[in-house]
């Protein structure tokens, strides 16, 4: 590029994500003045989708992904009490389930994938692990699957669960829809300032580590360790919790609208027909220990949705649903599956060899 046309692509750069954040606001704005459940994401993401499918370039720069996340963090570490650490206690039962659960969503998807729609063994087994998208479709590439098709399948998981899981609560009576719910009294100016030094000092330290989703957990943990112990008191001003919602709901919405509307088309049997044995699969475990434990069943729900973390996290800030319980199981699963899925790939799909034929 030269000289004469970078401050071109500067300004076509900053115009698309002024035109992206406009949208998701837009969406945001018309989805929570209808009063839906979970509208600020819900309608952010569904509006900022229709706009990338309908050929405009949707995207956020990385740096506000990074705020956007870390701004989710605090606000989820906020809602962090020492009651809810007491219970951490009770959560070694159900991490453990969610480790079958998931292993076993995996292989129910994977196999309906592979006898109704003629997948490869390999596509099947990276399009029905839940969540962990980055690492699975760096591995499909690696392996050579199909990745469009994977990136279909698993983006339209996280956009059903997404619009789905605020309906279903609501419907049952489990939480409410309308207005935002109650957070408490606004952190004072000092306040603020300390939980954002901590939430970046953990963000960072977590990235040196290679943790995953650092800026979000960091920022997650500095806020509960700090709320946790009574150390702070307050939360993020409403404006910015109403930011996070609208953010993580355009973020999800720019990753599906830069998909083709031919490839969606082509694997729209495929991503609807995994997510439902998904859904099954899931619902016999949650169905088990709502009925055998003492968790909350809208906990349990969010928890064991095999959706995208950060999208999972973000409804549990907006319903009101434990965040610490919620954030211990996704982090869980996403760790899991980074671990364990190219394993699986390797002992059960398809060798290099019949790759490249």
């Amino acid at each position: 590029m030269t000289e004469k046309n970078k401050p071109a692509g500067i300004q076509s750069k900053i115009l698309s994500f002024i035109e992206t954040a406009l949208i998701g606001i837009g969406g945001g704005a018309l989805f929570y003045w209808a009063q839906l459940p979970g509208g600020l994401i819900t309608g952010a993401m569904v509006a900022v989708a229709a706009a990338g499918l309908a050929g405009r370039k949707m995207g956020l720069p990385q740096p506000v992904a990074h705020v956007i996340l870390m701004t989710l963090g605090l606000s989820l570490g906020s809602m962090v009490s020492p009651e809810m650490i007491h219970n951490l206690s009770a959560y070694p039962v159900t991490i453990a389930l969610l480790a079958i659960a998931t292993v076993c969503s995996t292989f129910g998807s994977s196999h309906y994938l592979q006898w109704v729609h003629g997948w490869d063994r390999t596509s099947a087994l990276l399009a029905g692990s839940p969540g962990a998208l980055s690492q699975i479709i760096m591995l499909a590439t690696e392996r050579k699957a199909d990745v469009p098709g994977i990136a279909v399948v698993q983006i339209m998981r996280v956009i059903i669960l997404t619009g789905a899981v605020p309906m279903l609560l609501a419907a049952s009576g489990m939480t409410g829809h309308g207005p935002l719910p109650s957070r408490g009294a606004v952190a004072s100016p000092l306040v603020l300032a300390e939980l954002a030094a901590v939430a970046v000092a953990a963000a960072l330290l977590l990235r040196w580590l290679n943790f995953p989703a650092a800026w979000m957990f960091g920022a997650m943990l500095g806020s509960s360790v700090l709320h946790g112990a009574g150390l702070v008191e307050g939360t993020l001003p409403q404006w910015a919790y109403v930011g996070a919602l609208i953010g993580i709901g355009t973020l999800i919405g720019s990753r599906f609208g830069a998909i083709k509307l031919r490839t969606i088309a082509s694997h729209i049997g495929a991503a609807l027909g995994s997510f439902a044995v998904a859904i099954a699969i899931s619902s016999v475990f949650v169905a088990a220990i709502a009925l055998t434990t003492a968790v909350k069943f809208s906990d349990v729900v969010v928890a064991f949705a095999p959706g995208a973390m950060d999208a999972m996290l973000a409804l549990a800030l907006t319903l009101h649903i434990d965040p610490v319980f919620v954030g211990a199981h996704h982090l869980s699963r996403f760790i899991f599956v980074s671990i364990v899925t190219p394993g699986i790939v390797h002992l059960f799909g398809k060798a290099r060899d019949d790759l490249d034929d």
